[in-house]
């Protein structure tokens, strides 16, 4: 008999293998469920619904680490934990006054769909728990000073870990954060958190070799990357949003208040 073309033949799945008991002695089930199921369930959401593009620069945020260590000497900020991902968030609120669309949601309704921009900033920062990922946000970030941003990432990081997070606090985002640098990345893909248009990675900061007025120098660098909903932003405006949060980065002077 004429055999299946091999296309057809690889386009068949196998027939499920029957596990030995060896085998089931050697695997071990984790049940999906609660955060994790949630989770899991939002972002095969977006990921299937939003047409995602993501654009990236390379930065140097040599500036911005002078500026984390200067803030962390300085007695205002004595009781409070700073680190870059702080200089980051204040960088994407100020991005976001000069490119809305990204802090905008796709909403389909009975008469069509349409497009919702926010003129306020809950800001996401996606956090890694030991029951699955979340994102916390915080209310109104636009309207806080750094010392105050400061201590909402505080208090939004600790109470994620310790797994207290309020029910308020998960929902309502409308841009997010997801600092990958903490686990050694360099930039990603992250997907979109459903009810937004836009996420940012930040990569890890280490010292590489950097042209600095003609003259190769050790800086520290970092990739900033985002992902957008293609139906909400297009392809300018998700560039410049991200060339607007490198150039805060590159130079933060400015967003000290």
């Amino acid at each position: 008999p004429q055999s299946a073309p091999a296309g057809l033949a690889r386009g068949i799945a196998p027939a499920p293998r029957q596990t030995s008991q060896a085998d089931a002695e050697r695997t071990e089930s984790i049940p999906v469920k609660g955060v994790r199921k949630v989770s899991a369930s939002a972002m095969v959401q977006s990921a299937y619904s939003a047409p995602h593009v993501t654009v990236w620069k390379e930065v140097d945020a040599t500036r911005t680490m002078e500026l984390v260590k200067r803030l962390k000497a300085s007695p205002d900020f004595a009781d409070i934990k700073v680190s870059p991902l702080l200089i980051v968030a204040r960088a994407v609120i100020w991005a976001v006054r000069r490119n809305p669309m990204v802090n905008a949601a796709w909403v389909e309704t009975e008469d069509g769909a349409e497009i919702s921009v926010r003129h306020y900033v809950n800001l996401g920062i996606a956090a890694a728990t030991p029951r699955g990922l979340l994102v916390p946000n915080i209310k109104d970030a636009q309207t806080l000073g750094m010392k105050d941003l400061a201590r909402a990432l505080n208090r939004l990081t600790l109470t994620a870990r310790e797994g207290k997070t309020p029910p308020a606090d998960q929902h309502g985002g409308t841009i997010t954060i997801t600092n990958i640098g903490v686990f050694g990345m360099d930039a990603g893909t992250p997907i979109i958190n459903p009810g937004e248009a836009g996420i940012v990675a930040m990569g890890t900061i280490s010292q590489k070799p950097w042209v600095v007025d003609g003259e190769v120098r050790p800086r520290y660098v970092t990739t900033v990357a985002g992902s957008f909903d293609h139906r909400v932003v297009d392809g300018d405006g998700m560039s410049r949003f991200i060339a607007d949060v490198a150039s805060i980065l590159e130079e933060p002077a400015l967003l000290v208040d």
